[in-house]
């Protein structure tokens, strides 16, 4: 039984989480071309802006093809009805060189994010935007590492600060059933503000989470068009959109926007379908941040290791995203250990 009736806000990080996918090789050509698909089709915000954030272009997690600037301005000519959103990971970003320009931009909308035990490192920009009157979320990452009372207590923080609703971020796919359900029903319970989900489809569940979090109370869904976004991809939007108007859920959104910048802009940006594949599933398995599955199948080449064995060690000592430089020295030991076998 659904816990609420109003529609469901739906936040699109096809220009965010799919940038991964594409070793954020995003053109402004596609995001203008995307931003003009889905404008006024009831979607809440396009967020827009490399993987990790504004800010996270580097050889560390990957530079970008143009700027942040660039971007944002970009998608910004061509929404006229849909929210600017940006995407703010602490520790990425700073307030002066990337939060205050993205604004002078015209983002509408901030999603401020942290791992899911680290709330407090986001005091200082949710406040620095709820003092603006921006619209901001506080984002948990990695939720799975954590327990639904202790997610609790790191969300009520960001409230505190300001935050006007919470996104849990399965950012590894790692998610069950019983999970989503257990998780956002306590914060929906919990929580005077709304909540929200994104899935990632590394156990081909996705969609079916994010339609089980809405179950269990969530009114806010993030995902990402044709399931564009990292490792084995994201909640593919127009799925879910189909599947809520099927079962008569609330979402005012136009399903054929979506279905069309699916296959006239998402499908020419691809590389490559989005799938879950071995080695993501091996990393739903394993709990470790979808992004990372290109740095392990470059260093498990390279040292001439099994790539799920990687996945599994970076699992074992519960690696988050922007520790993607032990990638390579668990390869060294893994590669050490076999060669003494």
């Amino acid at each position: 039984m659904f816990m609420k009736k109003e529609p469901i806000k739906i936040i699109d990080s096809t220009l965010r989480d799919g940038s991964h996918a594409i070793r954020h090789q995003l053109s402004r050509e596609a995001i203008s071309a995307y931003c003009e698909k889905v404008d006024g089709s009831g979607i809440h915000a396009v967020v827009v802006g490399h993987g990790n954030g504004l800010g996270a272009s580097s050889i560390q997690v990957g530079l970008s093809a143009i700027s942040d600037g660039e971007m944002l301005s970009a998608a910004r000519q061509a929404l006229k009805k849909t929210k600017l959103g940006a995407f703010f990971l602490a520790g990425f970003a700073t307030i002066e060189d990337d939060l205050a320009p993205a604004l002078a931009l015209g983002v509408d909308m901030v999603c401020v994010a942290s791992h899911c035990t680290e709330a407090d490192v986001t005091q200082q920009y949710i406040s620095y935007l709820s003092e603006r009157s921006v619209e901001v979320y506080g984002v948990l990452m990695m939720y799975h590492l954590t327990t639904k009372e202790v997610l609790l207590e790191e969300a009520k923080k960001m409230v505190s600060y300001g935050a006007q609703g919470i996104l849990i971020m399965d950012s590894a796919g790692a998610s069950t059933p019983p999970l989503v359900r257990e998780t956002i029903s306590h914060l929906v319970e919990h929580l005077d503000v709304p909540v929200g989900f994104h899935g990632h489809d590394n156990l081909a569940m996705a969609v079916g989470h994010s339609y089980m979090a809405i179950e269990s109370g969530a009114t806010i869904i993030d995902g990402t068009t044709r399931g564009f976004g990292a490792g084995a991809g994201n909640c593919q939007l127009e799925a879910l959109v189909a599947l809520l108007q099927k079962s008569g859920i609330p979402v005012d959104v136009d399903l054929y926007a979506l279905l069309d910048a699916s296959e006239d802009v998402v499908r020419g940006i691809m590389t490559k379908p989005q799938e879950t594949d071995a080695i993501s599933i091996v990393s739903g398995m394993a709990g470790v941040f979808s992004g990372f599955k290109m740095p392990v199948l470059r260093a498990a080449e390279r040292f001439g290791i099994d790539a799920r064995d990687l996945f599994m060690e970076l699992g074992k000592r519960k690696v988050v995203g922007g520790q993607e430089d032990i990638v390579i020295e668990v390869a060294m030991e893994l590669a050490e250990k076999n060669a003494q076998k």
